[in-house]
């Protein structure tokens, strides 16, 4: 038995479709003269939605964050996961595990905001939404829990034609 020929076709644009989804991912911005790491899903769209939300170095500031969301800073601590002294504390914000926990948590908000058609419906999927591939956990648990690679694989899956 012999495989369809259009079968050689359509692995080649998986793994073209793979690959983009690769460079997005590695994709970098240079802020100011630090090199802040930011691996995007569509490119341009998410990078700019965080320059918005950083200062020049590149560093999260959470009073812009909330502002932009209409929501407080102790709200915001809990949506990303973290203490709340945190959003209160300039040298703790700045830490790097309190900047990777609010750049996965705007990466994967920032994804979803282009679906969802607004900020708001972008994070209410985020905080609320069970995903039955997550076994009905929302991203917020799932990032929370480190597992932010995850929700990210997973609307990588869904941009590439997956199944939700």
């Amino acid at each position: 038995m012999t495989a369809p020929r259009n079968r050689g076709k359509a692995l080649e644009k998986r793994s073209l479709a793979k690959s983009l989804v690769a460079k997005h991912r590695n994709a970098s911005v240079h802020t100011g003269s630090s090199k802040t790491a930011i691996r995007t899903f569509s490119g341009a769209y998410v990078v700019s939605f965080m320059s918005d939300l950083t200062d020049p170095g590149g560093i999260i500031l959470a009073d812009r964050v909330a502002k932009y969301f209409g929501m407080s800073k102790a709200q915001l601590a809990e949506t990303a996961g973290l203490n709340q002294s945190v959003v209160h504390k300039p040298a703790r914000l700045k830490a790097a595990k309190s900047q990777n926990r609010m750049r996965e948590m705007l990466e994967i908000v920032g994804r979803v905001m282009e679906w969802a058609g607004s900020k708001e419906q972008g994070m209410a999927w985020y905080r609320a939404q069970p995903v039955p591939a997550f076994g009905g956990r929302t991203a917020e648990s799932l990032v929370k829990d480190g597992k932010a690679s995850t929700v990210r694989d997973y609307l990588d899956s869904i941009a590439l034609g997956g199944f939700a």
